[in-house]
């Protein structure tokens, strides 16, 4: 018998894969500038922390889709696993913009 209080498994798919999408689009951007750029206000230590960082993330949201996509997108993910990355990328962004705001004076 299932869980009652699990999701169904469409309601699973219709906010899970836009958001894995999401976070993998948002990543790919973030590891782009990082490996690209030199970013003035960081130190090469600080850059290459985020990047590492970034590239973490990367591999357990691969490793997140492919379970995801193995178990018929029937199981969800763990809010402590989506809660960190949703902290990287707005460390990410914030980087990007200061990035932008900087190349423009």
């Amino acid at each position: 018998m299932g869980d009652s209080n699990s999701p169904s498994p469409e309601l699973l798919q219709s906010v899970l894969d836009p958001l894995l999408d999401d976070f993998e689009y948002w990543f790919v951007r973030s590891r782009q500038l990082l490996e690209n750029e030199n970013i003035s206000f960081m130190s090469d230590q600080e850059q290459l922390d985020l990047l590492s960082r970034v590239t973490q993330a990367q591999s357990e949201l691969s490793a997140s889709k492919m379970l995801f996509t193995a178990t018929g997108k029937q199981v969800g993910i763990d809010m402590a696993t989506l809660i960190p990355w949703h902290h990287l990328l707005g460390e990410c962004w914030r980087v990007s913009m200061r990035h932008r705001q900087s190349k423009q004076k």
